[in-house]
């Protein structure tokens, strides 16, 4: 993940660190880690899926997705906190298993709960994605 060069003075350096930590995660498709960033009841929304509820049932998902793609590559662009919420702006880059490579913009919007993600929620157009 590439993050931005300049975030805004008000994005503390340890959530820096922990959005960099996050992304690592996805992008290595360690699901597992990944989950460690979750409530036990958190709910997750990929687009316009429907969503998914509990850390377990999210693992299953995105397993399931990190299955269908080579590798995929974050990059955030712009973060920006609020009481109880983290914004991500970037752009991810996908490895589709037939060698083609797709980049879309995404938005995550993440409800805190403490250090934990109790809503995750992807903005993006998965439709690049399953395009022949």
């Amino acid at each position: 993940m590439n993050t931005p060069s300049v975030l805004p003075q008000s994005i503390p350096a340890n959530r820096q660190i922990w959005v960099r930590r996050l992304f690592e995660a996805i992008d290595a498709k360690r699901s597992r880690e990944f989950a460690d960033f979750l409530t036990a009841d958190a709910r997750f929304r990929f687009g316009s899926a429907p969503p998914v509820q509990g850390a377990a049932a999210i693992v299953e998902t995105v397993e399931q997705f990190f299955a269908s793609v080579a590798s995929v590559s974050h990059r955030v662009l712009e973060l920006w906190e609020t009481p109880g919420h983290l914004i991500c702006r970037g752009e991810v880059r996908y490895l589709r298993l037939d060698g083609r490579c797709v980049e879309v913009p995404f938005c995550n919007i993440f409800t805190m709960r403490g250090e934990r993600i109790a809503s995750y929620e992807i903005y993006l157009d998965p439709t690049p994605l399953s395009a022949a």
